[in-house]
């Protein structure tokens, strides 16, 4: 499993201890089974006896996921085509978890088991999977309908995916857009068109690339498409800690944000800083004093400058036992060479240092 390898390492669990929480998926933090992870306990149920859990979580179209009943004691196998009861019908989905992870996931989600979930109404038949196939056929077609009404209207917005409900009692219209947009008119017509319910929801930047889906720079699947549960705030912070260069275009996910994955680390670094001097500080070595520019966490070095400014670069074990010997000196202010960069803002304009004219 993904955990005690840095899967749950997030602070998800306890005090969020680096390298993962170590308890084999049963920390309740959904980062482990929320991956394809073998589940070792399909018939484990509460005490030891074999009664099947009830919940399974079933996933639809753009990875989206809900929490349903198996009042009837289906025989549910991730994978399955299930039907399930939905908003004024039934739809189509795939049992995506089932057994003692989907009690974790409900913990996770803080979710109770007594909770009014929908049912899982049956099993899905060869004739319930073709008519799933003309669907996802149809929203394509819808799709340019919704976008064509939108161009003709000329409002802001961009549609971003269709999802018709199983039953066609209802479309749902994915859209983003920078502000608030009254889309009554739109509805009105959308619904004469399809002669159903229609439905209008606003998402964001990262939850369209997690519906539309992709390969991002690291050559896997978009985490948000396939594990990702919820979207944290991500700074540049976190690259500079890192000491990553701050090019807006490698930090930058599919949708335009910054990557998600930038955070995923930021906890083991952030530790291992601790054992660093930080940057600017004095050492008194025997060579004389020099200031510390910068560090590397994985080769344990400190790169030091001296008053002459030559550089060397020292293992960490030596730096801190010369602060531990001979102190550590005060801190130096970094200050800004104002007058060269004062002349270059008097050739930008033509005069001299001092502003007059050649």
């Amino acid at each position: 499993m993904a955990c005690g390898s840095g899967g749950c390492g997030g602070g998800g669990c306890g005090g969020g201890c680096a390298g993962g929480c170590g308890q084999g998926g049963a920390c309740g933090t959904a980062a482990c089974p929320a991956l394809h992870v073998y589940d070792w306990l399909p018939d484990l149920g509460v005490g030891g006896s074999p009664v099947v859990y009830e919940i399974v979580e079933v996933a639809f179209k753009g990875n989206r996921k809900g929490f349903f009943r198996n009042v009837h004691n289906l025989d549910l196998h991730t994978g399955d085509y299930v039907i399930v009861e939905a908003d004024r019908g039934v739809d189509f989905g795939i049992v995506h978890m089932v057994g003692e992870l989907v009690r974790l996931r409900l913990k996770s989600k803080a979710l109770d088991e007594d909770d009014d979930f929908p049912n899982v109404v049956r099993l899905a038949n060869l004739h319930d999977i073709e008519q799933w196939e003309a669907n996802k056929e149809r929203e394509a077609e819808t799709f340019l309908v919704g976008r064509r009404a939108i161009d003709r209207m000329n409002l802001p917005m961009k549609l971003v995916d269709v999802e018709w409900q199983f039953d066609h009692k209802k479309v749902t219209f994915y859209f983003t857009a920078e502000h608030r947009v009254d889309f009554r008119a739109l509805v009105r017509e959308l619904a004469k068109r399809f002669r159903t319910r229609v439905e209008l929801r606003q998402i964001g930047a990262r939850d369209e690339a997690a519906r539309i889906g992709g390969i991002g720079s690291c050559g896997r699947e978009l985490c948000c498409s396939t594990w990702l549960q919820s979207f944290k705030p991500v700074t540049t912070q976190s690259a500079r800690v890192q000491n990553l260069p701050l090019n807006p275009v490698r930090l930058s996910g599919q949708c335009g944000r910054l990557k998600c994955c930038l955070n995923y680390e930021l906890e083991q670094y952030m530790q291992a800083l601790k054992d660093f001097p930080p940057v600017d500080t004095v050492v008194l070595t025997p060579q004389g004093p020099a200031t510390v520019q910068k560090v590397d966490i994985f080769k344990e070095i400190v790169w030091l400058q001296y008053e002459d400014g030559s550089w060397e670069d020292r293992p960490l074990a030596e730096v801190k036992a010369m602060l531990e010997d001979g102190g550590e000196a005060p801190r130096r202010k970094r200050t800004r060479n104002t007058s060269r960069r004062g002349r270059r803002r008097g050739r930008g304009r033509g005069g001299n240092a001092s502003g007059g004219a050649s």
